[in-house]
């Protein structure tokens, strides 16, 4: 079994394979399950004769380079085991790298990992990783699913060292909103481990595997819900402590010390917040009785989203402020320069004189209030006169305009002038990004090409799948733009688009921290955003929060999106 050594999205992660409760009969009933969980390292993966594992389901011989449905290319297998492997491939068809998982059309759980596949792909949450598709073909039954390189396990995150508090807040917070979210849609997860956990680099928390991870392995429960809310505790204890909540070691964290049983993450380690360890002790079993401080136990996801709503809010840590260095007088400002310092002694420093206390200093105070009073009058004086002077040409320029209806002066506007785009970059705040390959359409001339956004099954707001999407021009320099003419593919009920101002192709800020320059709304295919305030700027932000719902097309069938064919900045 290979090891990954980045976070890239494959649900196929087999590290601590003891199930969560590590107990049976506490969250799994099904003992074959947790059976089956036990052989999942690399030696038990190769045994045959086993029920699950005939002959005849062995994992297909696949290489580098292999492509399925002529579209997603192989190219490196992360994981083989149990009679399924997981590779990281390449969509060449939209050009993006995504996750595939394969298993023989005859393995005994063929037919239950389409199915899961399927189910979760129709969730459509963007808190969990996405299937993007699930297909039997040629004795093979294959499930694609997104691969996210800039997202990171929480099992890495752990290696350092327990999670900051706020962090750790935010993770039980979301991981319990989506898994509540899941179970409403009769979804569960069952095999919830630090391996299954991800944080974005926008500090999104993410869950890959659901309901698929299970399939996979032949996992099962009575009491899904318990058994999901008891891995969220686990996943909460062991970012509190950097320990495992039970006795062996799993996930590479060690375990606790035997025969002690269960206890609270603050008596685990120090400095543990209060409340986030309470909430961690209710939601695992805790030997079924209740949980610690006598608190009523949470039993399903949406019991322990209750919980964190009643508990006050953790605000995240104020930056670090480093006070500047206090400041040291030089031995010559101390009036001692140039004489002899004694070892060891510390110069005194002696009150300063009263300035111009002497006759000369005097006579300059009143010579230069002689100036200061002179030229305050000659200021005046000239000031009164050019008054005078513009009201004398003000009334011949009236009597001029009275008598002349043709002056060219009427006209006085500055004259418009377009903006050349150097280069572009699609701009991702959450999740997977529209189409960067095809960013340079937007700016080319050429109105038959354009840059898409993926088809969304709600809308026109783009919220809360993504807060928007968009492409950052650079202007070459800074310049001042005062409008965008921009061209769209689709009309429709609505189209929406924002202009900001940002510091690079890459932007330091998120949306929030950027100065607007302009918004506009339209329903038809062409639209002009006008500045509302001068903005001096060499990359702009064009970022679209809402669009239309538009017919099928080539790319993707009906649905809200949008398509950018022409965008021209004037200044």
């Amino acid at each position: 079994m290979a090891e990954r050594s980045t976070s890239a999205v494959d649900v196929a992660d087999n590290s601590g394979d003891e199930p969560l409760t590590a107990k049976a009969d506490q969250s799994t009933s099904d003992g074959v399950a947790q059976d089956r969980e036990r052989e999942t390292d690399s030696q038990e993966a190769q045994r045959s004769g086993g029920p699950e594992s005939p002959e005849k389901a062995a994992p297909p011989e696949l290489h580098s380079g292999h492509k399925l449905a002529r579209r997603y290319r192989l190219e490196e297998c992360v994981t083989r085991l149990d009679g399924f492997s997981s590779w990281r491939a390449v969509d060449e068809k939209l050009r993006r790298a995504v996750g595939v998982h394969l298993l023989p059309a005859d393995h005994p759980r063929a037919r239950s990992v389409l199915a899961a596949a399927r189910s979760s792909a129709l969730l459509g949450d963007p808190r969990f990783v996405q299937v993007l598709d699930a297909v039997e073909e040629n004795d093979l039954v294959y499930v694609v699913h997104e691969w996210l390189p800039d997202a990171t396990e929480l099992t890495a995150l752990l290696v350092s060292g327990p999670l900051e508090v706020h962090e750790a807040y935010q993770m039980v917070s979301q991981v319990s909103q989506a898994m509540a979210a899941a179970h409403r849609e009769g979804l569960a997860h069952l095999r919830l481990t630090p391996g299954a956990v991800l944080r974005t680099s926008s500090g999104q928390w993410r869950i890959r595997g659901l309901a698929v991870n299970a399939a996979l392995r032949g996992i099962s429960s009575d009491t899904p819900q318990r058994t999901d809310t008891e891995a969220i505790g686990a996943l909460l204890y062991a970012s509190l402590t950097q320990r495992w909540p039970y006795e062996e070691d799993a996930y590479g964290l060690s375990g606790l010390p035997k025969d002690i049983g269960l206890i609270a993450p603050d008596q685990v380690r120090a400095g543990v917040h209060r409340g986030l360890s309470e909430l961690a002790m209710r939601a695992l079993a805790n030997d079924g009785a209740t949980a610690s401080r006598h608190e009523s136990p949470c039993t399903t996801p949406e019991e322990l989203v209750k919980a964190i709503g009643e508990m006050p809010r953790i605000r995240p840590p104020e930056p670090a402020f480093t006070a500047p260095p206090e400041y040291q007088r030089t031995s010559y400002q101390q009036g001692t320069y140039g004489r002899p310092s004694t070892p060891g002694a510390t110069p005194s420093v002696g009150a300063p004189p009263p300035p111009l206390q002497s006759r000369t200093g005097k006579a300059l105070k009143w010579a230069v209030s002689a100036l200061l009073i002179a030229a305050l009058g000659l200021g005046s004086w000239q000031l009164a006169d050019a008054l005078m002077d513009r009201g004398n040409k003000s009334d011949d320029t009236k009597q001029t305009h009275t008598t002349d209806g043709n002056d060219k002066n009427s006209d006085d506007t500055k004259p418009v002038r377009p903006i050349t785009v150097e280069g572009a970059r699609e701009y991702v705040a959450e999740g997977s990004p529209q189409a960067p390959e095809d960013v340079a359409n937007t700016y080319d001339g050429d109105s038959d090409t354009y840059w898409r956004t993926k088809k969304y099954n709600a809308g026109p707001k783009l919220a809360p799948y993504k807060p928007g999407v968009g492409i950052v021009y650079d202007l070459g320099s800074a310049r001042t733009v005062s409008a965008a003419s921009i061209g769209l593919r689709y009309a429709g009920d609505h189209t929406t688009v924002h202009l900001y101002a940002t510091d690079s192709l890459t932007p330091s800020a998120s949306v929030d921290g950027m100065k607007e320059i302009g918004t506009a709304t339209t329903t038809g295919t062409t639209m002009k955003v006008k500045a509302a305030k001068t903005v001096k700027t060499q990359y702009v932000l064009l970022w679209i929060t809402d669009v239309p719902n538009a017919p099928s097309d080539g790319y993707s069938s009906a649905g809200y999106k949008q398509a950018v064919t022409d965008v021209k900045f004037t200044g």
